[in-house]
């Protein structure tokens, strides 16, 4: 039940903050976690323990836990993995993917359209993180899909602190570019495609944004 319990402490903290609800830098009090959740402070500091290890908060000693706040250098860091592993991922999909596996992606664009047409924020940054780790999961590769949803979340952290506006219609408009070439079994344009995708992300942030704020109970209670 402890597990159970602290894995979903860690679900709901990491939607929060790959929602962008939870922001870089708020405080995540040990009591104010536990009151919400009804668990013990023991349970939540496990949670706080999992999620340090995944980078996406920091624990500081006598001052407690913190939202992460990705450097610029750590940006660049996690584009250029992200590069190099969905570049080779895309190949593979190309070499190995059936009709079935094509249908599953183009469901996936038809929700991201559907979210971005809603204006569901929420909704619309989770699916376009999550076609990421879709391809990799309808190949049947769980541990590029767990490395990619890892990477994926801190990418979340990293596109809020300095991700330009207007940029989810431009990365919707790319995955539909990118499933075109999947599935008319180009790997050479995929690969392309997908290495201009996340060039354009990267492209898109700025630096010197000023650092968001925001309220761990308003960001837990959505």
């Amino acid at each position: 039940m402890e597990t159970s319990t602290t894995g979903q402490i860690v679900e709901s903290l990491t939607r929060a903050i790959v929602e962008h609800r939870l922001l870089p830098g708020t405080k995540l009090a040990e009591q104010k976690l536990a009151d919400h959740f009804g668990v013990s402070r023991t349970l939540v500091r496990q949670a706080l323990f999992q999620l340090s290890q995944n980078r996406l908060i920091r624990l500081e000693p006598a001052r407690g836990a913190f939202v992460a706040t990705p450097s610029v250098d750590e940006a660049r860091q996690v584009f250029a993995v992200r590069r190099m592993l969905e570049g080779a991922m895309v190949r593979a999909f190309v070499a190995q993917s059936t009709p079935a596996q094509l249908r599953a992606l183009k469901a996936h664009i038809a929700a991201e359209k559907k979210a971005m047409d809603g204006g569901d924020v929420g909704q619309r940054t989770e699916l376009l993180g999550d076609f990421h780790v879709r391809l990799a999961e309808l190949m049947g590769n769980q541990v590029l899909a767990q490395l990619l949803g890892e990477l994926i979340s801190r990418c979340a952290l990293i596109t809020l602190m300095y991700q330009s506006t207007s940029a989810a219609e431009h990365s919707h408009e790319e995955h539909e570019q990118i499933v075109a070439a999947l599935a008319q079994r180009d790997a050479e344009a995929a690969v392309r495609l997908m290495h201009k995708h996340l060039d354009n992300v990267q492209a898109g942030l700025q630096f010197d944004r000023e650092l968001p704020t925001s309220d761990l109970s308003m960001a837990l209670s959505t």
